[in-house]
């Protein structure tokens, strides 16, 4: 699995990028964000990658942050009807804290005016994350970080990121609940809330 590239950029277009790493030349599918999101041509690059693999193909889907990736990997794994496609308009088309706001809100309106949405699909993104997944109440949290304590705030970051890696909202509150007091970096609490998941 491909979770990053890290190397010069060699080609940039619209919703297309190929990174020159280690000698070999991949051709990345990205969301259309403004120019030199990913840097300039020739320069040093890092992408952040999904691999996505089907029967007849292979595409690398680049983020420029952990928070794109994961509502990617949320809408492909959470939603149904939302294939890699559906998921880089969605992307392309609204702030990840635009979308994630709608959603909290329920906001079927701002949702189904993404090039590639209808209201059905907006309605069941709302329904199947909002409530089948359960990451409403932590992205509400999320929204009103900045008045959570420190520590608050890391386990919500680390509930999401479970989330995003498919568990369900119960378990992964609980196993967040048992972790020692002493991680207080979102990615340690991760690493020892899958440990607790898996053991």
């Amino acid at each position: 699995m491909i979770t990053f590239l890290e190397g010069t950029l060699e080609e940039s277009w619209p919703g297309r990028l190929v990174i020159n790493a280690g000698g070999v030349g991949y051709e990345v599918t990205v969301p259309l964000f403004g120019d030199e999101v990913f840097g300039q041509i020739g320069g040093k690059t890092k992408v952040l990658t999904h691999h996505h693999i089907r029967e007849q193909e292979q595409t690398l889907y680049g983020f420029p942050d952990e928070a794109a990736r994961d509502l990617f990997r949320l809408l492909i794994n959470h939603v149904s009807g939302v294939g890699p496609k559906v998921a880089m308009s969605i992307l392309s088309g609204m702030a990840a804290v635009d979308f994630k706001d709608a959603v909290v809100g329920g906001d079927i309106l701002t949702l189904s005016k993404i090039r590639g949405l209808g209201k059905k699909t907006a309605e069941r993104i709302v329904l199947e994350l909002g409530d089948k997944v359960g990451v409403k109440d932590a992205w509400k949290a999320q929204s009103v970080q900045s008045t959570l304590t420190p520590e608050a705030a890391a386990k919500n970051d680390a509930l999401l990121a479970l989330i995003s890696l498919g568990y369900k909202q119960v378990e992964a509150q609980k196993a967040i609940e048992k972790i020692p007091a002493d991680l207080v970096r979102p990615d340690e609490m991760l690493r020892a809330a899958l440990r607790l998941l898996q053991g």
